[in-house]
């Protein structure tokens, strides 16, 4: 029987289902495609791009930094990356050529090497950021082979000339030439540049299409900048810093920073130990790399990454410290400032006081007491019971009031990354004991920026200005795009205040004959501190800082130094930390162009510097040398000076022996003595005895009692007769 069509009643069941299905799956056909063309379209264009082109990042250079006087301290160099291309090469013979010639030259396993030319595209890396040298080498190998299968790229690689200088401060970069840390990290966006491109195609199949299927952008290189930081001042900060860390044992680093103080530039800053720039990842301390090298697993990470973060961090800017007797300067300006006291008040301590709310008694450094004394008595003595007495004098509200106002409230806002925030109480939370001792600089912590913004203010008239270490920005041309000038943020005390405040820091430096921050000829101002470390578990844990500024009756430039945790018996910050701020004084000063101006006394006591007699008759060289205040001693029997020591324009002290040889007779040679310890008559006299001449400094060389604290040849070395041996002088019974 004939198969019959379908029903009526069947085409209409059948329309009634599927033709809604139909444009129900249409409409969903329609949304997806809307979904992929319009809503998805970037990400499906991506994915499209990743097929059918291969994109390689071409890296700038990145900005040169420079310091304030042009001096190269950063600096991007081209380096080149090592390309081959496995899809043009046909033959295993090149395979294996590429392969041995590539390995010798970069010091590459050769197997690792062959099975990239076996890859099945026309882009394989072979080693990245390789110096001029291998790139040359390479070149001549390509060129004797006539390959035509590699290539190189140029790339970036960042250059530190003076390795360790100033590295908490400049920062490094990553594998990626991006910045880390410091400068390098906080002005990334402006060093870094923008990179280029190079685009290729690739085939069907998903390989690499041949090079010159590829499409070059140029990359944009970074801008410059200028830092307010002096490469000179910068040394001599960081010479002393190292001084102090092995004359005092040191054993949590010491840091310095050198500030303009009428325009908050940083002209130094730095701490020490520290580590090369050019290794960061390397841990500098040798004692600590040891010990990390016999731990294993986890515990060897963990050890490592707590090194390197420690050896990076800037101390000057980002470890809270209790500042000690630095502190009053801020404590007595106020009260100064508020009338509450005059230079004329007069306070009295017996070596103890109490303090409501304790049930013992608070101590001054000086146990037996310093007796009554005004305001400039109570600074240069640093008495803690008198600087109770004041604090109490403003109150609370008062006090914390200018707390704020010379920024211990706050971040100083400086240039550079990982700025910590300071702990201090607020009015609310400040009891008597709390107010006793944030009176004399314990109990609150400050980072030392805050302190040495503070002591700025103090000394310029009262203002406090923005700390920064970037003075401009320059463009690939070395224009200049953008200058960083001073900001005053507030002023803190009355110009009358800050000239009062300069008197008596002056005084407190020089007073029973100049303390150990004294220098012949200059005007220094300044204040120690030694706080304990409340925090510590250690109860002999110290931190010694001072702050000087000169010249003092019209400063440019103030100067801290924190030493943390001395181990050498001595813990005072006029005797640990004094000698290096009045070091970094004595060399800037002149430097920056503030002329000395020496007293009668102080001139009879100059240095002079070694005239050349070279070539002269011995008596003719003997003569000259009287004449310069120099006294001299002839070795051999020729009658022409041959050598002599010390060399000409060698700085030494007036009355010293230059030794004159005649004729090639042999030099004559002595032993250094251990002079640290012995007073200033003992150690000139040891060194006489033994041939050798005496270099003072320190500012208490003509004061009873001070005592070597350091030398510049170290004990049994053998030096000619007549060697220059430079000696630290320092008095130990200074004040905290």
């Amino acid at each position: 029987m004939a198969a019959k069509g379908p029903t009526r009643k069947m085409r209409r069941r059948i329309f009634i289902v599927v033709v809604p299905a139909v444009a129900i799956a249409f409409c969903v056909l329609l949304g997806r495609i809307g979904m992929i063309t319009i809503v998805d379209s970037d990400f499906y264009q991506g994915k499209a791009s990743k097929q059918q082109l291969r994109d390689i990042t071409i890296n700038p250079k990145r900005g040169t930094i420079y310091d304030r006087n042009m001096t190269v301290l950063a600096q991007s160099a081209t380096v080149w990356t090592v390309v081959i291309s496995p899809g043009d090469i046909s033959k295993d013979e090149t395979r294996e050529a590429v392969a041995r010639g590539l390995s010798d030259i970069l010091g590459l396993e050769y197997d690792d090497v062959y099975q990239k030319t076996l890859k099945n595209n026309f882009y394989e890396v072979i080693q990245r950021k390789i110096e001029s040298e291998k790139a040359e080498e390479i070149r001549a190998f390509v060129a004797e082979k006539k390959f035509t299968c590699i290539y190189l790229f140029e790339d970036s690689k960042r250059y530190y000339p003076y390795n360790n200088f100033a590295s908490s401060v400049i920062g490094f970069t990553g594998t990626d030439n991006q910045g880390l840390y410091g400068i390098e990290a906080y002005y990334d966006e402006y060093l870094g540049g923008e990179p280029g491109r190079i685009v290729a195609a690739k085939n069907a199949h998903g390989n690499d299409m041949p090079f010159q299927y590829e499409k070059r952008y140029e990359p944009v290189d970074g801008y410059g900048l200028v830092l307010t930081i002096d490469e000179v001042i910068q040394h001599f900060l960081e010479n002393a810093l190292e001084d102090a860390v092995s004359v005092h044992k040191v054993e949590n680093r010491a840091a310095g920073i050198v500030m303009d103080v009428n325009t908050g530039e940083i002209l130094a800053m730095a701490t020490k130990p520290d580590f090369n720039l050019n290794e960061p990842f390397v841990i500098a301390d040798e004692k600590t790399a040891a010990y990390i090298e016999t731990l294993t697993g986890d515990e060897k990470t963990n050890a490592l990454s707590d090194a390197r973060e420690l050896q990076w961090k800037n101390k000057a800017i980002t470890e809270l410290y209790e500042p000690g007797s630095v502190f009053k300067i801020v404590t007595g300006s106020a009260a100064l400032e508020e009338k509450t006291i005059t230079l004329d008040t007069k306070f009295t301590c017996t070596g103890s006081f109490q303090v409501p709310g304790l049930e013992k008694p608070m101590h001054c450094w000086r146990l037996s007491g310093h007796g009554t004394q005004d305001f400039v008595g109570a600074m240069v003595h640093s008495c803690n019971p008198a600087f109770v007495a004041i604090g109490s004098s403003l109150g609370a509200t008062k006090f914390c009031e200018y707390v704020n106002a010379f920024g211990f409230m706050e971040k100083t806002g400086i240039d550079l990354p990982g700025e910590a925030g300071s702990i201090v109480y607020q009015a609310e939370q400040m009891g008597p004991v709390e107010l006793a001792s944030c009176s004399f600089g314990q109990s609150n912590k400050i980072t030392p920026l805050q302190m040495i913004t503070a002591t700025a203010a103090v000394v310029n008239g009262g203002y406090v200005v923005q700390p920064h270490v970037v003075k401009q920005v320059l463009d690939q041309n070395n224009n200049v795009v953008e200058t960083v000038g001073a900001t005053v943020k507030r002023q803190a005390i009355s110009s009358e205040t800050s000239q009062t405040m300069r008197q008596v820091l002056e005084e407190v430096v020089t007073t029973n004959g100049g303390s150990n921050a004294y220098i012949s000829g200059f005007r220094i101002g300044g204040k120690s501190g030694t706080a304990q470390k409340l925090d510590s578990d250690d109860d002999t844990s110290y931190i010694s800082s001072f702050v000087g500024f000169a010249p003092a009756d019209d400063p440019q430039i103030a100067v801290l130094v924190i030493v943390d945790t001395p181990r050498d018996g001595n813990i005072y910050g006029s005797v640990v930390a004094a000698p290096a701020v009045s070091e970094v004084l004595k060399q800037t000063l002149p430097y920056i162009g503030v002329e000395a101006k020496y007293s009668e006394d102080e001139l009879s006591k100059l240095e002079v510097s070694t005239p050349n007699v070279v070539d002269m008759d011995p008596m003719s060289a003997e003569s000259k040398l009287s004449a310069a205040g120099l006294g001299s001693k002839k070795i051999g029997s020729g009658n022409k000076v041959v050598k002599q020591v010390p060399a000409r324009g060698t700085s030494v002290s007036k009355g010293s022996t230059v030794i004159l040889y005649t004729d090639d007779t042999s030099e004559e040679t002595v032993t250094v003595p251990n002079l640290v310890g012995l007073t200033v008559t003992q150690a000139n006299t040891e060194l006489t005895n033994r041939g050798l001449n005496i270099k003072f400094g320190g500012g208490t060389t003509q004061r009873t009692g001070a005592v070597v604290a350091s030398q510049s040849i170290a004990d049994g070395t053998v030096v000619p007769k007549g060697t220059v041996i430079s000696v630290t002088c320092i008095k130990n019974d200074e004040t905290g």
